[in-house]
């Protein structure tokens, strides 16, 4: 795969990502979120164990290994984001959610000794600058919603490092079954521990439960896994950036949240910042192409 088409593919995983704050948010008004996890995950492990089911049956004890641990990241992250969106707004909670896009190359430095290129620092610079615009009140601190969703961002940050070095050397759809499995697990163990949303009221959500199963679980989760084989784990955060600009998107046609113009300043940013991260490289390597061809 070109790194042009899995930068593609990930601009639609942010785009179907994005839109999702919008469902969850309208869901959590009413059913818990550890139930609404729970169906979630459960559905889309069920679905994907189902179709490769051929693939299960062959799981090899790494896979466990390193899908159980994305997994776990991978249910904290959708935990603490489906807490927060219970108090704070789907347009602000997809804008705290894009911090990991700062998080990543971090903690790859940190922990990976991985510094990022000098290109990928300066959209880092960029998108943290504009998510701070985004993110932050005129008091300049964050609700408690926001704290949970913050929370979320370095899970998945987590996540997407994990899966990084993860799928060079496993199946990218072992990994995706076992992570959504874990998850799944998890939240229903949880659910019936402290207690279960009634089943009308679950039923009157079911078309958006079905919905989070298939598409953004079963469908773009592997896809993410599937990509990440071919692009850097500070690749993947920087174009995931736009995510919480499409959840801004939806958030102001279908819940009507008005962004301000320091949000739209904040949202400009990111875009910035990843068109910085991205087509500098390429930029680059056509000049000295040049260069080298009028020689």
């Amino acid at each position: 795969m070109t790194r042009l088409k899995a930068n593609a593919l990930l601009v639609f995983i942010a785009l179907v990502m994005g839109s999702t704050f919008v469902v969850v948010k309208q869901a959590v008004a009413e059913v818990d979120p550890l139930t609404f996890l729970a169906l979630r995950f459960g559905i889309a492990s069920l679905v994907l164990g189902i179709a490769f089911r051929s693939k299960v049956a062959r799981l090899s004890r790494s896979d466990w290994s390193s899908g159980s641990i994305i997994g776990l990241w991978l249910t904290a992250g959708f935990l603490l984001q489906t807490i927060g969106l219970t108090s704070t707004s789907a347009s602000k909670a997809g804008f705290i959610t894009g911090l990991s896009v700062v998080l990543v190359p971090l903690i790859s430095a940190l922990w990976l000794k991985r510094p990022p290129t000098a290109a990928a620092a300066l959209g880092v610079v960029s998108a943290t600058a504009g998510l701070a615009l985004l993110c932050l009140g005129d008091e300049l601190r964050p609700g408690l919603g926001d704290m949970f969703v913050l929370g979320c961002a370095f899970a998945f940050a987590m996540h997407i490092i994990c899966i990084g070095e993860a799928a060079r050397t496993g199946g990218a759809m072992n990994i995706s079954i076992i992570q959504l499995f874990v998850t799944a697990i998890v939240c229903i163990a949880g659910a019936l521990f402290a207690g279960s949303t009634p089943l009308p009221v679950v039923l009157r959500h079911s078309e958006a439960i079905i919905f989070m199963a298939l598409v953004p679980s079963a469908l773009v989760l592997s896809l993410q896994v599937y990509v990440q084989r071919f692009v850097s784990a500070t690749n993947t955060a920087l174009v995931l950036s736009l995510e919480p600009v499409f959840a801004a998107i939806f958030g102001t046609a279908i819940l009507g949240e008005v962004l301000s113009t320091r949000a739209m300043l904040g949202a400009c940013l990111i875009l910035v910042g990843m068109l910085i991260a991205e087509l500098r490289p390429a930029i680059f390597s056509f000049a000295s192409r040049r260069v080298s061809y009028t020689a």
